[in-house]
């Protein structure tokens, strides 16, 4: 799938849910489905920085495509993670690279999130492209 695709299948599935209560339990649910990284990557190195909750991010690349791992002290901001990391896992450095992340806001997420916690998604969509970055001027 490409990125595009899994953002609709995202936009699908949270447009499933009339209230942000529901959609905060999904994400909620989506957090507990999130590929845990390695406890050796619960480092400062691989915290997010911007973040209010601690969230730790690892990347590695196979066939040409980048993998996520990631966690968080905090359940809501797992689940903003784990959408990311859908959205974004699995894919070519340069398609995490021009993505668009107007899914976010087709969710309705952005707005539903204290300023703090907005930032935090923000720095995050960063650092997923940051790495994307760093593995694409490997290819090359």
């Amino acid at each position: 799938m490409t990125i595009a695709e899994v953002q609709n299948e995202i936009i699908d599935e949270f447009s499933m849910f009339d209230d942000w209560e529901e959609r905060y339990q999904y994400m909620i649910d989506l957090g507990k489905t999130l590929p845990l990284i390695d406890e050796q990557y619960k480092t400062d190195d691989h915290i997010i920085k911007g973040c209010q909750s601690k969230v730790w991010v690892h990347a590695d690349m196979k066939d040409d495509k980048v993998n996520f791992t990631a966690d968080s002290d905090a359940i809501i901001t797992k689940g903003i993670i784990a959408i990311l990391i859908r959205a974004f896992s699995g894919q070519h450095p340069n398609d995490i690279i021009k993505a668009d992340t107007d899914f976010i806001d087709k969710i309705g997420l952005k707005e539903h999130l204290s300023p703090t916690r907005a930032n935090g998604l923000v720095s995050m969509i960063k650092q997923l492209k940051m790495y994307a970055i760093a593995y694409q001027t490997q290819l090359k």
